[in-house]
């Protein structure tokens, strides 16, 4: 049965506009960014076949583009859709960060980071850095390392907060195991960073670690 035939509150754009993008299901949204079906299948049962494949909607979005295109109903033209419907939440989140104070809205920072780390293999190490109106100055990706593990140099954070006349910071890594608790070594490097950057007149704002399914505040964790 097409999509057209539905009853009018089960069609997905219809649905999203009476009851909001939240009402969703993933295989709904997936559907509405597909726009249409192949033959055989209607736009939600091809949505609902690729999240089955690919095993989540995270990774369906994160893919490499030749798994992606690989991917029966997808190709070329939805993959280059997709990630500039990516870059443009990000963008579009970095906007609204600086226009005011960042730490006013812990949310829209927890979705920039999700949106900027999450999707990574590996463990990165970034900082965003604030003024002193906790408006943002800049994010940076500082330190690249393994599928568990990322060197993370004081000095270098030191460096790095001093060149962009950062006034505070906030932390961040992602786990790419889509865990996001603390490690004793999470807590251990953010100590020493805490130090260091108070050596400078530095503020560490927060610590967030970026998961799979959320993201850990040290600050909300009572851990700074």
């Amino acid at each position: 049965m097409s999509i057209t035939d539905w009853p009018m509150s089960e069609r997905p754009r219809e649905k999203l506009l009476q009851q909001g993008a939240s009402a969703l299901s993933d295989a709904e949204l997936l559907a509405i960014f597909l726009r249409t079906g192949v033959k055989g299948k209607s736009a939600v049962d091809l949505a609902r076949d690729l999240l089955n494949s690919f095993g989540s909607l995270r990774v369906l979005l994160e893919s490499e583009q030749q798994a992606f295109c690989a991917a029966h109903g997808l190709g070329v033209a939805k993959y280059v859709q997709l990630q500039a419907v990516l870059e443009m939440s990000r963008r579009h989140l970095r906007s609204a960060m600086a226009r005011g104070n960042a730490m006013e809205n812990p949310q829209q920072v927890r979705e920039y980071l999700s949106l900027k780390l999450r999707h990574q293999s590996r463990e990165m190490f970034a900082c965003l850095f604030l003024d002193n109106k906790h408006q943002v100055i800049n994010f940076e990706i500082l330190f690249l390392g393994t599928i568990n593990a990322a060197a993370v140099y004081p000095r270098e954070v030191v460096a790095r907060s001093l060149a962009n006349n950062a006034a505070a910071v906030v932390l961040a890594h992602n786990h790419p195991s889509g865990v996001a608790e603390p490690s004793m070594a999470d807590q251990q490097i953010t100590d020493r960073l805490v130090k260091a950057l108070d050596m400078i007149d530095v503020r560490v704002i927060d610590h967030m670690i970026v998961g799979d399914q959320e993201v850990v505040s040290f600050a909300e964790r009572g851990l700074l």
